[in-house]
């Protein structure tokens, strides 16, 4: 049970780094492309940890993605271990399975912070020119 728990603790911890990326690399390009980049600069002024997230964006991209990989180990490890008690493996079932959909979650977010930050503008770019 306590490596459902394990796993469980690095799909929330890549979770909240996927959102860190997707914050500081997807949501100005979107708010850029919409014509929103007044909303940007407020935001730039109300929360100046952006700027520095967004300087050093490979690092938040290696980081979370380390953790997303940790994550996906955990996930496999435990996938067929939950005790002979009743009342515990189904709870083993359950964490295991709030474990998995948090990961999902996190790679959703990771990838499209990814593409947001490292393809759509070059693309963009390509597509203008």
């Amino acid at each position: 049970m306590e490596t459902g728990k394990n796993s469980l603790f690095f799909s929330m911890f890549a979770l909240l780094a996927s959102s860190g990326t997707l914050v500081c690399c997807a949501l100005p390009i979107i708010l850029v492309s919409v014509g929103l980049g007044s909303v940007l600069v407020a935001l730039n002024v109300e929360l100046p940890f952006l700027n520095s997230l967004a300087k050093y964006k490979i690092w938040a991209f290696l980081f979370s993605g380390g953790l997303l990989l940790i994550s996906a180990w955990q996930l496999y490890a435990v996938r067929n271990l939950c005790p002979a008690d009743p009342k515990l493996a189904e709870s083993c079932k359950r964490i295991k399975k709030w474990s998995a959909r948090l990961f999902i979650s996190a790679t959703l977010l990771w990838i499209i912070g990814f593409i947001a930050a490292y393809i759509a503008l070059p693309v963009r770019m390509w597509l203008d020119s």
